[in-house]
């Protein structure tokens, strides 16, 4: 029985390692690729926003990102000899990557302050813009002075949000923070905020875009933007930066890369776009391809995450079922730890959290499946020790009384019982999968809810945009639906 016993354990701790092997080899795969494609030119990773016109945008052509800092950083690097991997993180994950290493670069419309300065080494200015106040057109709120007792919206981490905390005791407003731009002048615009602080160039840019806000006060600040790398590295790319700056300055490539994107014509374009995606017929014209791309990003995350999560699932599974206290702990463990962290913070502690104590950089694809493999196995490894304990103990009594051994009487008896009673609650966890993978877009991960994210950013069509992901959603989920009923059907004849 010990020997058994022992040889179960034995198996179970290979599996175990297997699987983490595997992770890890998927983690070591592609730095190692991204160095061998390097060996020509030096290539550097840099975060961005995602939601920040005119400075950076995902273009109504291509899907493309583009903007005042992606056109000088991609001129830059061209400019002096390097190439750019543009990660679209947003504001905050971009921060954090920076800070952890998982980043070379960062540029976001980064307002140089001396507080950041104590975190980041800037380049010279490239762009000064300021801060404003805007509510809602036709409100009654026509100054900061009407905003005392209300409430003021602002994004998480940006120079507006520093602006708004630093005068709150002043103007007598309270804040409420938000991850994105559309979704704060939407809460202005309906009312729950009675204005945003926002960079200047930015909200005439959503204006511009029909947006029903109003400027409401002169320029508050005076702010210069500038590229940061992490204080005291990369300092070679932040030379080059300033070399490549002064350079396009000199050569007029700078001014035609402002004027691209702020002044008269640019204007009349962001028109012309505006009203090809006004209609669903023409916002599904211009930004189907990149719906569908962001659909594949979310069901290849899907599967790749449930393949490990039922590897980690069973083997955990198994082990809470086991005759050995030691692994019905460790279960118990693993599964109470995973099932109570929530998904959010799970992602970002692994994203920027790991790398910030190792100095190992986790590419965003692998840390997303890492998360959902802890959170979606946890909850595979108690459905699966759930099924197997609710097998009659009787089975298991009467299979070892005709003497086949713990391994083949769990194999051939209970298992297969078991099984019916488990596959359904795997496809359901399939199902809440294919939705966990919207929270991966906080690391940057441009699944379907991040696609949404930009398309929206550009054309700020909330309602719509969300509409259209909601229906595709609604789909898929009622087709594994409609899958989980027909398995449960053949499973109970």
């Amino acid at each position: 029985m010990e020997k058994v016993r022992g040889i179960f354990m034995k198996k179970s701790i290979v599996a175990i390692l297997a699987a983490i092997v595997s992770v890890i080899s998927i983690a070591l795969v592609t730095p190692q690729q991204t160095s061998v494609n390097a060996t020509e030119k030096k290539v550097y990773q840099i975060g961005t926003d995602v939601t920040f016109p005119p400075f950076e945008f995902s273009n109504s052509t291509n899907g493309q990102y583009v903007g005042i800092d992606i056109d000088l950083m991609k001129a830059i690097a061209e400019e002096e000899g390097f190439e750019v991997k543009i990660l679209p993180l947003g504001f905050s994950a971009a921060v954090q990557a920076l800070d952890t290493g998982q980043v070379d670069g960062m540029i976001a419309g980064t307002t140089i302050t001396n507080e950041r300065k104590n975190k980041m080494d800037f380049s010279t200015p490239y762009y000064h813009s300021g801060i404003i106040f805007a509510s809602a057109k036709g409100s009654d709120v026509k100054s900061i002075e009407d905003v005392k007792g209300k409430r003021v919206a602002v994004k998480t981490g940006t120079s507006g949000a520093k602006y708004a905390t630093e005068n709150a005791d002043k103007y007598g407003y309270q804040i409420v923070n938000f991850d994105d731009s559309n979704s704060m002048y939407q809460d202005v615009i309906t009312g729950n905020s009675a204005g945003v602080f926002e960079d200047m160039s930015v909200v005439s840019y959503a204006i511009n875009q029909g947006t029903a806000l109003q400027i409401a006060s002169d320029t508050l600040s005076n702010d210069p933007y500038g590229f940061s790398v992490k204080k005291g590295q990369n300092q070679d790319l932040l030379n080059a930066f300033n070399q490549g700056l002064e350079k396009l300055k000199q050569n007029g490539t700078y001014d035609k890369i402002i004027a691209r994107y702020v002044g008269e014509e640019a204007m009349n374009n962001q028109r012309q776009q505006k009203s090809d995606e006004s209609s669903w017929s023409g916002l599904l014209k211009v930004n189907g391809s990149s719906l569908m791309e962001g659909l594949k990003q979310t069901l290849i995350l899907t599967v790749m995450a449930i393949f490990f999560a039922t590897i980690f699932g069973v083997i955990f599974g198994l082990m809470g079922v086991v005759p050995s206290k030691i692994l019905n702990g460790i279960s118990t463990t693993v599964i109470y730890i995973f099932r109570g962290l929530p998904l959010l913070v799970l992602a970002l502690f692994i994203y920027t959290g790991i790398p910030s104590l190792t100095g190992v950089r986790i590419p965003a694809v692998v840390a997303g499946i890492i998360t959902l493999m802890f959170n979606e196995g946890a909850y595979t490894a108690a459905f699966i020790a759930g099924g197997i304990k609710s097998v009659d103990n009787g089975q298991m009594e009467a299979a070892r009384s005709l003497g086949l051994p713990f391994s083949k009487a769990m194999r051939r008896v209970v298992l297969p019982q078991g099984i019916k009673l488990i596959i359904p609650s795997f496809i359901n966890q399939f199902i809440i999968t294919l939705k966990d993978t919207s929270i991966l877009s906080i690391i940057g991960l441009v699944e379907l809810t991040q696609t949404g994210k930009i398309i929206i950013a550009r054309n700020l069509e909330g309602f719509k945009v969300w509409a259209i992901i909601a229906l595709i959603y609604l789909v898929i989920i009622t087709l594994l639906t409609w899958a989980s009923q027909y398995v449960e059907r053949r499973l109970s004849k």
